[in-house]
Protein backbone atom coordinates (compact mmCIF):
# COMPACT_ATOMS: atom_id res chain seq x y z
CA UNK A 1 0.00 0.00 0.00
CA UNK A 2 1.60 3.44 -1.12
CA UNK A 3 1.57 6.29 1.66
CA UNK A 4 -1.53 8.08 -0.57
CA UNK A 5 -3.55 5.15 -0.45
CA UNK A 6 -2.93 4.80 3.14
CA UNK A 7 -3.98 8.32 3.57
CA UNK A 8 -7.36 7.68 2.19
CA UNK A 9 -8.16 5.08 4.05
CA UNK A 10 -7.31 5.95 6.81
CA UNK A 11 -9.08 9.06 6.65
CA UNK A 12 -11.79 6.69 5.65
CA UNK A 13 -11.55 4.77 8.68
CA UNK A 14 -11.71 7.92 10.79
CA UNK A 15 -14.54 9.45 9.04
CA UNK A 16 -16.63 5.70 9.22
CA UNK A 17 -16.25 5.56 12.94
CA UNK A 18 -17.16 8.90 13.97
CA UNK A 19 -20.24 8.28 11.83
CA UNK A 20 -21.63 5.23 13.81
CA UNK A 21 -21.06 7.38 17.13
CA UNK A 22 -21.96 10.65 16.10
CA UNK A 23 -23.92 10.06 12.96
CA UNK A 24 -24.13 11.18 9.28
CA UNK A 25 -24.91 14.68 9.40
CA UNK A 26 -21.80 15.11 11.59
CA UNK A 27 -18.28 15.95 9.96
CA UNK A 28 -19.87 15.21 6.12
CA UNK A 29 -18.89 18.55 4.78
CA UNK A 30 -14.81 17.54 5.80
CA UNK A 31 -15.82 14.25 4.31
CA UNK A 32 -16.92 15.52 0.67
CA UNK A 33 -14.68 18.61 0.47
CA UNK A 34 -11.95 15.90 0.73
CA UNK A 35 -13.32 13.94 -1.52
CA UNK A 36 -13.34 16.99 -3.95
CA UNK A 37 -10.36 17.98 -3.59
CA UNK A 38 -7.15 15.91 -2.27
CA UNK A 39 -8.69 12.38 -4.10
CA UNK A 40 -9.67 13.69 -6.91
CA UNK A 41 -6.51 15.27 -7.73
CA UNK A 42 -4.86 11.70 -6.47
CA UNK A 43 -7.08 10.21 -9.14
CA UNK A 44 -6.30 12.51 -11.92
CA UNK A 45 -2.53 12.22 -11.13
CA UNK A 46 -0.04 9.61 -12.79
CA UNK A 47 0.53 5.80 -11.26
CA UNK A 48 3.60 3.90 -11.63
CA UNK A 49 1.54 0.40 -12.35
CA UNK A 50 -1.64 -0.60 -12.98
CA UNK A 51 -1.67 -2.54 -9.61
CA UNK A 52 -1.21 1.12 -7.85
CA UNK A 53 -4.21 2.92 -9.77
CA UNK A 54 -6.63 0.41 -9.09
CA UNK A 55 -5.89 0.48 -5.04
CA UNK A 56 -5.98 4.19 -5.47
CA UNK A 57 -9.11 3.62 -7.10
CA UNK A 58 -10.59 1.13 -4.41
CA UNK A 59 -9.66 3.67 -1.57
CA UNK A 60 -11.69 6.61 -3.09
CA UNK A 61 -14.60 4.60 -4.35
CA UNK A 62 -15.32 3.49 -0.25
CA UNK A 63 -14.70 7.29 1.05
CA UNK A 64 -17.20 7.65 -2.04
CA UNK A 65 -19.57 5.28 -0.42
CA UNK A 66 -19.50 7.07 3.23
CA UNK A 67 -20.53 10.15 1.21
CA UNK A 68 -23.39 8.11 0.17
CA UNK A 69 -24.28 6.53 3.73
CA UNK A 70 -23.87 9.49 5.47
CA UNK A 71 -26.78 11.29 3.27
CA UNK A 72 -28.88 8.31 3.35
CA UNK A 73 -28.37 8.32 7.35
CA UNK A 74 -28.68 12.04 7.45
CA UNK A 75 -31.96 11.90 4.98
CA UNK A 76 -30.51 13.65 1.71
CA UNK A 77 -31.65 10.43 -0.30
CA UNK A 78 -31.09 11.76 -4.06
CA UNK A 79 -27.83 12.92 -2.75
CA UNK A 80 -27.04 9.91 -0.81
CA UNK A 81 -27.92 7.86 -4.51
CA UNK A 82 -25.80 10.21 -6.63
CA UNK A 83 -22.66 9.41 -3.87
CA UNK A 84 -23.60 5.56 -3.71
CA UNK A 85 -23.55 5.30 -7.94
CA UNK A 86 -20.27 7.08 -8.17
CA UNK A 87 -18.94 4.59 -5.30
CA UNK A 88 -20.43 1.41 -7.16
CA UNK A 89 -18.65 2.52 -10.65
CA UNK A 90 -15.70 3.56 -8.86
CA UNK A 91 -15.55 -0.08 -7.23
CA UNK A 92 -16.22 -1.81 -10.42
CA UNK A 93 -13.64 -0.18 -11.68
CA UNK A 94 -10.45 -0.88 -9.69
CA UNK A 95 -11.95 -4.20 -10.06
CA UNK A 96 -13.13 -4.10 -6.12
CA UNK A 97 -16.21 -6.60 -6.64
CA UNK A 98 -16.85 -6.98 -2.55
CA UNK A 99 -17.12 -3.46 -2.43
CA UNK A 100 -18.96 -3.53 -5.04
CA UNK A 101 -21.60 -5.42 -3.44
CA UNK A 102 -21.58 -3.19 -0.25
CA UNK A 103 -22.17 -0.14 -1.81
CA UNK A 104 -25.45 -2.18 -3.33
CA UNK A 105 -26.33 -3.04 -0.18
CA UNK A 106 -26.58 0.33 0.83
CA UNK A 107 -28.63 0.93 -2.11
CA UNK A 108 -30.68 -1.60 -1.14
CA UNK A 109 -31.27 -0.45 2.57
CA UNK A 110 -31.98 3.08 1.32
CA UNK A 111 -34.78 1.69 -1.16
CA UNK A 112 -36.20 -0.83 2.04
CA UNK A 113 -36.32 2.34 4.50
CA UNK A 114 -38.51 4.72 1.25
CA UNK A 115 -41.12 2.13 0.79
CA UNK A 116 -39.65 0.54 -2.46
CA UNK A 117 -39.15 -2.69 -2.13
CA UNK A 118 -39.06 -4.44 -5.34
CA UNK A 119 -36.33 -2.21 -5.68
CA UNK A 120 -34.33 -3.08 -2.93
CA UNK A 121 -34.49 -6.99 -3.50
CA UNK A 122 -33.29 -6.61 -7.05
CA UNK A 123 -30.39 -3.84 -5.73
CA UNK A 124 -29.56 -6.98 -3.32
CA UNK A 125 -29.82 -9.66 -5.49
CA UNK A 126 -27.14 -7.32 -7.20
CA UNK A 127 -25.26 -7.25 -4.63
CA UNK A 128 -25.07 -10.78 -4.27
CA UNK A 129 -24.22 -11.90 -7.29
CA UNK A 130 -21.01 -13.38 -8.28
CA UNK A 131 -17.58 -12.62 -7.20
CA UNK A 132 -19.18 -9.68 -4.98
CA UNK A 133 -20.61 -12.34 -2.39
CA UNK A 134 -18.00 -15.16 -3.20
CA UNK A 135 -14.91 -12.89 -2.68
CA UNK A 136 -16.30 -11.46 0.63
CA UNK A 137 -15.16 -12.01 3.75
CA UNK A 138 -17.78 -14.12 5.87
CA UNK A 139 -18.91 -11.04 8.28
CA UNK A 140 -19.69 -8.97 5.14
CA UNK A 141 -20.97 -11.87 3.23
CA UNK A 142 -23.01 -11.63 6.36
CA UNK A 143 -24.40 -8.57 5.76
CA UNK A 144 -25.05 -8.41 2.62
CA UNK A 145 -27.76 -11.47 2.96
CA UNK A 146 -29.48 -10.24 6.23
CA UNK A 147 -30.28 -7.02 3.79
CA UNK A 148 -31.37 -8.94 1.03
CA UNK A 149 -33.52 -10.43 3.54
CA UNK A 150 -34.98 -7.04 4.78
CA UNK A 151 -35.80 -5.82 1.09
CA UNK A 152 -37.78 -9.66 1.17
CA UNK A 153 -39.55 -8.90 4.18
CA UNK A 154 -40.29 -6.23 3.12
CA UNK A 155 -41.94 -7.39 -0.16
CA UNK A 156 -44.00 -10.12 1.93
CA UNK A 157 -41.83 -12.87 0.67
CA UNK A 158 -41.54 -14.68 4.18
CA UNK A 159 -40.35 -17.83 3.31
CA UNK A 160 -37.32 -16.60 0.93
CA UNK A 161 -36.78 -13.95 3.83
CA UNK A 162 -36.53 -16.59 6.30
CA UNK A 163 -33.93 -18.65 4.47
CA UNK A 164 -32.07 -15.34 3.80
CA UNK A 165 -31.80 -14.83 7.48
CA UNK A 166 -30.78 -18.00 8.49
CA UNK A 167 -27.81 -17.76 5.98
CA UNK A 168 -26.96 -14.59 6.93
CA UNK A 169 -26.86 -16.48 10.98
CA UNK A 170 -24.81 -18.76 9.50
CA UNK A 171 -22.26 -16.63 7.68
CA UNK A 172 -21.44 -14.44 10.57
CA UNK A 173 -20.71 -17.51 12.64
CA UNK A 174 -17.97 -18.39 10.09
CA UNK A 175 -16.60 -15.22 10.56
CA UNK A 176 -13.33 -15.61 12.59
CA UNK A 177 -11.16 -12.58 14.44
CA UNK A 178 -8.08 -13.96 12.00
CA UNK A 179 -10.18 -12.99 8.98
CA UNK A 180 -8.28 -10.72 6.66
CA UNK A 181 -11.24 -8.27 6.77
CA UNK A 182 -11.53 -4.72 5.18
CA UNK A 183 -12.08 -1.81 7.86
CA UNK A 184 -15.48 -1.10 6.18
CA UNK A 185 -17.48 -4.23 8.25
CA UNK A 186 -15.73 -3.42 11.45
CA UNK A 187 -19.90 -2.30 12.72
CA UNK A 188 -21.33 -5.12 11.51
CA UNK A 189 -21.65 -8.13 14.40
CA UNK A 190 -23.80 -10.05 16.89
CA UNK A 191 -25.27 -6.42 17.26
CA UNK A 192 -26.27 -5.48 13.89
CA UNK A 193 -27.21 -8.73 12.82
CA UNK A 194 -30.05 -8.89 15.47
CA UNK A 195 -31.09 -4.96 14.83
CA UNK A 196 -31.68 -6.41 11.13
CA UNK A 197 -33.41 -9.64 11.96
CA UNK A 198 -35.50 -7.62 14.23
CA UNK A 199 -36.50 -5.23 11.04
CA UNK A 200 -37.12 -8.32 8.66
CA UNK A 201 -39.56 -9.91 11.25
CA UNK A 202 -41.32 -6.10 12.28
CA UNK A 203 -42.24 -6.03 8.28
CA UNK A 204 -43.29 -9.84 8.29
CA UNK A 205 -45.68 -8.87 11.39
CA UNK A 206 -44.14 -11.22 13.95
CA UNK A 207 -44.01 -8.40 16.54
CA UNK A 208 -42.91 -10.44 19.45
CA UNK A 209 -40.04 -12.14 17.77
CA UNK A 210 -38.89 -8.32 16.60
CA UNK A 211 -38.95 -7.36 20.02
CA UNK A 212 -37.06 -10.05 21.20
CA UNK A 213 -34.36 -9.60 18.27
CA UNK A 214 -34.06 -5.64 18.96
CA UNK A 215 -33.72 -6.25 22.65
CA UNK A 216 -30.57 -8.84 22.02
CA UNK A 217 -29.61 -5.88 19.88
CA UNK A 218 -29.74 -3.46 22.73
CA UNK A 219 -27.71 -6.08 24.71
CA UNK A 220 -25.05 -6.81 22.88
CA UNK A 221 -24.20 -3.69 21.09
CA UNK A 222 -20.30 -2.30 22.04
CA UNK A 223 -20.38 1.57 23.43
CA UNK A 224 -18.84 3.39 20.24
CA UNK A 225 -22.09 2.50 18.16
CA UNK A 226 -24.43 5.78 19.86
CA UNK A 227 -26.48 6.30 16.15
CA UNK A 228 -27.67 2.61 16.25
CA UNK A 229 -28.21 2.43 19.19
CA UNK A 230 -30.17 5.11 19.55
CA UNK A 231 -32.14 4.01 16.42
CA UNK A 232 -32.55 0.65 17.75
CA UNK A 233 -34.01 2.11 20.56
CA UNK A 234 -36.69 3.99 18.87
CA UNK A 235 -37.64 0.97 16.84
CA UNK A 236 -37.79 -1.29 20.12
CA UNK A 237 -39.72 1.36 21.72
CA UNK A 238 -42.76 1.46 18.32
CA UNK A 239 -42.65 -2.43 18.37
CA UNK A 240 -43.76 -2.60 22.31
CA UNK A 241 -46.11 0.05 21.40
CA UNK A 242 -47.83 -1.78 18.46
CA UNK A 243 -48.41 -4.25 20.95
CA UNK A 244 -50.27 -2.62 22.94
CA UNK A 245 -47.12 -2.06 25.63
CA UNK A 246 -47.14 1.90 26.07
CA UNK A 247 -45.60 2.10 29.78
CA UNK A 248 -42.69 0.00 28.12
CA UNK A 249 -42.83 1.91 24.91
CA UNK A 250 -42.48 4.91 26.78
CA UNK A 251 -39.37 3.47 28.92
CA UNK A 252 -37.65 2.72 25.56
CA UNK A 253 -38.30 5.78 24.38
CA UNK A 254 -36.84 7.79 26.83
CA UNK A 255 -33.75 5.49 26.71
CA UNK A 256 -34.25 6.33 22.93
CA UNK A 257 -34.01 10.10 23.59
CA UNK A 258 -30.93 9.59 25.92
CA UNK A 259 -28.87 8.20 23.47
CA UNK A 260 -29.54 10.71 20.71
CA UNK A 261 -27.94 13.34 22.70
CA UNK A 262 -25.21 14.66 20.69
CA UNK A 263 -26.28 12.04 17.64
CA UNK A 264 -27.04 13.81 14.31
CA UNK A 265 -28.70 11.45 12.19
CA UNK A 266 -32.06 11.84 9.84
CA UNK A 267 -32.75 8.17 10.88
CA UNK A 268 -32.79 8.83 14.24
CA UNK A 269 -34.65 11.95 13.93
CA UNK A 270 -37.51 10.21 12.34
CA UNK A 271 -37.90 6.81 14.81
CA UNK A 272 -38.88 10.57 17.17
CA UNK A 273 -40.90 11.90 14.75
CA UNK A 274 -42.70 8.16 14.15
CA UNK A 275 -43.20 8.53 18.36
CA UNK A 276 -44.69 11.35 18.62
CA UNK A 277 -47.29 9.83 15.73
CA UNK A 278 -47.78 6.76 18.17
CA UNK A 279 -48.22 8.82 21.04
CA UNK A 280 -50.45 10.92 19.46
CA UNK A 281 -53.87 9.32 21.14
CA UNK A 282 -52.65 9.94 24.65
CA UNK A 283 -50.15 12.84 25.03
CA UNK A 284 -53.13 15.04 25.43
CA UNK A 285 -53.51 13.76 29.17
CA UNK A 286 -51.78 16.17 31.26
CA UNK A 287 -49.01 14.55 33.53
CA UNK A 288 -49.24 11.64 32.28
CA UNK A 289 -45.84 9.27 30.77
CA UNK A 290 -46.99 10.09 27.25
CA UNK A 291 -47.46 13.62 27.75
CA UNK A 292 -44.12 13.88 29.58
CA UNK A 293 -41.97 11.96 26.27
CA UNK A 294 -43.96 14.01 23.54
CA UNK A 295 -42.90 16.94 25.63
CA UNK A 296 -38.88 15.43 25.50
CA UNK A 297 -39.79 14.53 21.77
CA UNK A 298 -40.78 18.19 21.41
CA UNK A 299 -37.66 19.36 22.57
CA UNK A 300 -35.71 16.69 20.48
CA UNK A 301 -36.95 17.76 17.47
CA UNK A 302 -37.08 21.80 17.63
CA UNK A 303 -40.57 21.72 18.04
CA UNK A 304 -42.57 25.12 19.62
Amino acid sequence: MTARERDVREMCDFLSRRDQKRGGRAGRTALVAYLRTDVADLLSGHFPTEDIRRNMTSAAAELAYLAGWTAFDGGEHPLALRWLTAATNLAEEAGDAPLAGHTLRAMAHQAVDLGKPQQAVRLAEASLSRRRYAQACWRERSLLGVVYARGLAASGEKKAAVAALLQAERDLNRASASDDEPNRVFFFGEASLAHETAAALRDLGDLPGSERQFRHSVRTRRGEFTRTHAVTLGYLGAVQAQQGHLDLACETWNQALDAMAGVQSGRARETVVQMRRALSPFRGRAGSRAAELDARARTALGVG
